[in-house]
């Protein structure tokens, strides 16, 4: 990239003053022919949750989404492009529900200095929420499609024994052994903490690039911006200052739509850090650990999730881009791990030229990368 091109690129930065929605901020309009339904649910834990349900035929198998840390169902059925949800309809799947857990951005969960951990959400979050499911729909088979650290907390849930009777699980960018680059390994040592204590900022959002002028938010996106010249989003940037190593670090720019691009800072919102100091509490371990151990609310899950891996049947697809830049080679040594236990159980899935997030929201992941994901649901729905 040329000098010229770096500073033109900065200067849209600074004159991108006004957030300007080209798609309104948690539409429904990305799903047509289904009869969509919302279903709200409390935890143990005392948080109201919800589930959205897209019904088109009755079915037999079921599919039910989970989103990462700070996006929601939004990633599922994105009006721009054909959608997960939409193809899983077209494609036999008559039925999907889509979670909204404690870190969707449907929620005001993330945007406080919280301290929620990812035993809270395999705990309470997941059990919940398939007990509000099992109300609608009995005995159905239930296959279950997660992505980054919702794909941590689910299997954390379902190799911990608090849920059970899963057909499948398909798991987008990483599983129970995450893996990170250096530079996101030095962040989380030291971001959570000197955000929250030092600078006494409560959560990072990647939409500070619109806040106010002059605000503590506002001069974070700019400084962040100052070292991503890549494209002119400031949130783009703050995402890959938040979650990953790259420019960007969180997908290639090449896979997404423009208007994608454009509003990468509502599919990925604001959140709390307190996740960060269990993921970097994994990382430095190299496995799915507790928290807190000593925290009784959690008693009934092992503190090292790999304890009893042989044990668990549900077949998984662990998928990832090889270009994954937040959990660089993570599916791939924990497909290994899973391989020394019970070979042949569980399958791995690497998709070329694909990062972390554009195998959801790629302009062409109906084409590329949901094909991989219905082969192995047809085959376990069989």
């Amino acid at each position: 990239m040329s000098w010229f091109t770096t500073m033109q690129n900065r200067s849209l930065v600074r004159q991108s003053d006004i957030m300007e929605r080209r798609v309104p901020l948690f539409t429904l309009a990305g799903v047509r022919d289904a009869d969509i339904s919302t279903h709200p649910f409390d935890t143990e834990d005392g948080l109201g949750l919800s589930l959205l349900r897209f019904r088109r035929e009755p079915t037999e198998n079921i599919v039910l989404l989970v989103h990462g840390l700070t996006s929601s169902t939004d990633m599922f059925i994105m009006p721009e492009h054909r959608n997960l949800v939409s193809y899983l309809l077209d494609n036999g799947f008559g039925e999907v529900w889509s979670l909204d857990s404690r870190m969707s951005n449907r929620h005001p969960y993330n945007l406080a200095a919280h301290r929620f951990t990812l035993d809270d959400l395999a705990c309470f979050d997941y059990p919940a929420a398939l007990r509000e499911m099992r109300r609608h729909v009995g005995g159905s088979r239930i296959h279950v499609i997660t992505h980054c650290l919702g794909s941590v907390s689910f299997l954390m849930s379902l190799f911990g024994g608090a849920v059970s009777g899963i057909a499948s699980v398909i798991a987008n960018s990483v599983s129970l052994m995450p893996r990170v680059p250096l530079w996101s390994t030095a962040r989380l040592i030291a971001v959570p903490d000197l955000v929250e204590y030092g600078l006494g900022i409560p959560y990072l959002d990647p939409q500070w690039g619109w806040a106010p002028r002059f605000t503590p938010g506002r001069t974070i996106s700019r400084l962040v911006s100052l070292l991503h010249p890549e494209c002119a989003n400031p949130a783009c940037h703050l995402l890959s200052a938040m979650w990953g190593t790259g420019w960007p670090a969180m997908y290639e720019h090449a896979n997404l739509l423009p208007v994608t691009h454009s509003r990468v800072g509502d599919l990925c919102q604001g959140s709390g850090l307190n996740y960060d100091r269990h993921v970097r509490k994994m990382v430095l371990a190299g496995r799915a650990v507790r928290y807190d151990p000593a925290d009784q609310r959690h008693a009934a899950l092992p503190e090292d999730y790999l304890t009893d891996i042989a044990q668990v049947t549900t077949p998984l697809l662990l998928v990832t881009g090889d270009r994954n830049r937040v959990f660089t080679n993570s599916q791939q040594v924990f497909h290994r791990r899973l391989e020394a236990a019970v070979p042949g159980r569980h399958e791995l899935c690497v998709l070329p030229h694909y990062g972390h997030l554009d195998p959801f929201i790629g302009r062409h992941a109906d084409l590329e990368v949901f094909p991989h994901m219905l082969e192995f649901l047809k085959r376990q729905a069989a």
